[in-house]
């Protein structure tokens, strides 16, 4: 029997107790002149210990329109359909790489997230669900578009520094944050990262963190939900899910966490704590 399958790239975080229903395509990850692919050549753990080694900030490439043409093709000569779920296309060009290659292709369906990591990640977990239920990719594709608009992703960071480096954020901004053992509380909108707050040391910022999920206007606990943190160390997150217990344990028997990937630990940094969830309806 025909499959629906999701493919996603390799800046999409999941849980890992369903990271091998996905196909991936792989972004690129570069320290100096060494060219590494997230996910095959590197691992997630390796990066953030090289991270923390390196004197010069990594940078990365958007996976190719040929990487996605060769999942393409399998997927075609298996008889089977998918839908493409990727990070921003505001935030990357491997949006427009799956556009290009998927229009040689009549069953593949590409999906812009919007968003990306962990926010990526619940609503590629939200498409298994739907082809588990027996939708078509055309069904899945409407139910993602529609879903996506209530992608809440808050992340606190333990530094704007990196997210400057990048040139994701003005230098104005980035100062603002690095005062005063600042933490800031960022969100991504539309495909664009914004700075939604900001505290002085962890515990506030755990506390910011928390007041602005509860500003979203509450979580769909009947969807995904999903945390990540950057770096080697989740402690921080142990700390933030301790801190944060009366949000969760109104509908959460289990939060899935993960360690955020590469790609997207380029650009925040380590010690990163954040939240991705669905809205509730009509919030």
């Amino acid at each position: 029997m025909n499959q629906v399958r999701i493919i996603i790239d390799s800046s999409v975080d999941t849980p890992d107790w369903c990271r091998d229903r996905f196909w991936i395509v792989p972004l690129t990850i570069r320290f100096g002149d060494e060219e590494l692919i997230d996910g095959v050549s590197i691992d997630r753990r390796r990066f953030y210990e090289r991270l923390v080694e390196c004197d010069t900030l990594p940078t990365t490439s958007q996976a190719t329109p040929a990487a996605f043409q060769r999942v393409f093709e399998e997927t075609a000569q298996a008889g089977d359909s998918a839908v493409v779920i990727t990070i921003a296309s505001k935030l990357s060009g491997t949006y427009q790489s799956a556009c290009i290659a998927a229009a040689e292709f009549e069953n593949i369906h590409v999906v812009d997230s919007r968003t990306a990591a962990i926010g990526s990640g619940i609503l590629a977990e939200l498409a298994l669900r739907c082809a588990d239920a027996g939708q078509t990719a055309e069904e899945i594709v409407g139910t993602l578009e529609k879903k996506r608009e209530d992608v809440c992703v808050l992340a606190l960071l333990d530094t704007l520094e990196y997210l400057k480096l990048g040139g994701r954020i003005s230098k104005t901004v980035a100062l603002a944050g690095g005062l005063l053992n600042i933490k800031p509380v960022c969100t991504i909108q539309d495909g664009e990262i914004l700075l939604v707050g900001k505290a002085r040391g962890s515990k506030q910022g755990n506390n910011l963190l928390v007041e602005k999920i509860r500003e979203c206007g509450g979580i769909d606990f009947s969807l995904p939900i999903l945390l990540g943190y950057t770096g080697l160390s989740d402690a921080s997150l142990k700390k933030y899910v301790e801190d944060s217990r009366a949000i969760w344990q109104e509908g959460a028997q289990m939060l899935d966490s993960t360690m955020i990937c590469g790609v997207i630990g380029t650009h925040t940094g380590p010690g990163v704590v954040a939240a991705a969830f669905f809205k509730k309806p009509g919030m």
